[in-house]
């Protein structure tokens, strides 16, 4: 009997997403094996997270990175380094904000989220802008820190980042940018700092990298990446809380090292089969509508199946997914916040096997 059994606890097939509601990802083979190699072993816990630093940044053609404790976490270390610059940061002068002049993060309107509590944890303010380069000009002030930027989904009311950099670059504002599901594509993890000239990006570790739920990374400049080890443990201050251990810098390294190897042409190809199929099976429903969705619900750059309900159509939404939760299997799906009749399946955190069972499970549910 294995742990989830022992403790009354059902596996759930995820056709949802990389959720951390539902532990993230799966991890490959590869970095189970580094993370328990890792576990074996007393070590200098900094010395490991610089050198683990060190050949993540190689590999992702970075200045420098750095492993923090999600994508969160290495929200709170860089916004924090970024409100000392061009000092050192002092770990204990946040978040009571001792001799810090520059306590402001621009974020645009419609990108903000619940994530802005990483941000305001620092005791740094938030200073929005509307969805307009002209907007963002003006926020900009002597105690502006940085702007930090959502990618994806959230920004796609928000002027063209290329543009937002540009007017940051002529007001010397560092520009920290948020992708922790934005992979796919793996470029990303060079894209917005060596093409796009960000200060920083920050990635989750247990989504489309498929390493450890409980870590991330921050890429970018060396200074930047320097502030983060700096407010780290075992320092005591403000990044004390955000622990990473040897056994989760072991895992985010082999999780590189395994996306970086990996057919992302291929992968996507898979996805799309998936969804493809999908759409085949249910498409004989009477008073259903399954299509193709792109980007997915992250804006990444693959598909997914959106099943619609119709006008009248004998269950609600919500009952559909209720049934799938509570068969002999428990099935998640995407419930669409903008449309009420609409389910969305995600391929991505699913083995091909599974993806067959939830069109079975759900052509049962549609159909009964």
């Amino acid at each position: 009997m294995g742990i989830y059994e022992d403790l009354g606890i059902k596996p759930i097939i995820n056709a949802s997403a990389t959720l951390t509601k539902l532990g993230g990802s799966r991890m490959p083979g590869e970095v189970l094996e580094a993370m328990n190699a890792a576990a074996g072993s007393f070590i200098d816990l900094p010395l490991f997270q610089t050198r683990v630093g060190d050949r993540i940044a190689e590999l992702t053609r970075n200045e420098a990175a750095f492993v923090s404790s999600g994508a969160a976490g290495g929200i709170v270390l860089a916004v924090a380094t970024l409100m000392a610059a061009p000092n050192e940061p002092d770990p204990m002068a946040y978040p009571m904000l001792k001799g810090i002049t520059r306590n402001e993060a621009i974020v645009f309107a419609s990108q903000r989220n619940g994530y802005d509590f990483a941000i305001l944890q620092t005791g740094a303010s938030i200073v929005e802008c509307d969805d307009t380069l002209k907007s963002f000009e003006a926020a900009i002030t002597g105690h502006t820190a940085c702007l930090v930027w959502f990618a994806g989904a959230l920004a796609v009311k928000s002027p063209p980042i290329e543009d937002v950099i540009a007017i940051a670059k002529r007001h010397n504002v560092p520009v920290l940018v948020d992708a922790a599901a934005q992979i796919p594509p793996v470029s990303n993890l060079w894209h917005y700092t060596k093409v796009l000239g960000c200060e920083g990006v920050l990635f989750s570790g247990g989504k489309g990298i498929r390493g450890p739920q409980s870590a991330g990374l921050v890429l970018g400049a060396r200074e930047l990446i320097a502030g983060c080890r700096r407010l780290s443990p075992p320092t005591q201050g403000i990044g004390r809380p955000l622990k990473v251990g040897k056994e989760e810098l072991a895992g985010m390294l082999a999780a590189v090292q395994y996306t970086l190897d990996q057919d992302e042409a291929a992968i996507l190809e898979g996805y799309e089969t998936i969804v493809q199929s999908w759409i085949e099976g249910l498409g004989n429903i009477a008073g259903v509508t399954p299509e193709r969705g792109f980007p997915s619900e992250a804006g990444q750059p693959h598909a997914r199946a959106i099943v619609r309900l119709n006008a009248g159509f004998r269950k609600t939404r919500d009952q559909v997914v209720d049934a799938l939760k509570n068969g002999d299997v428990w099935i998640e799906v995407g419930a669409m916040a903008d449309d009420p009749n609409a389910i969305a399946l995600n391929p991505q955190t699913l083995t091909r096997d599974e993806a067959d069972v939830v069109a079975a499970r759900l052509r049962q549910v549609l159909t009964s």
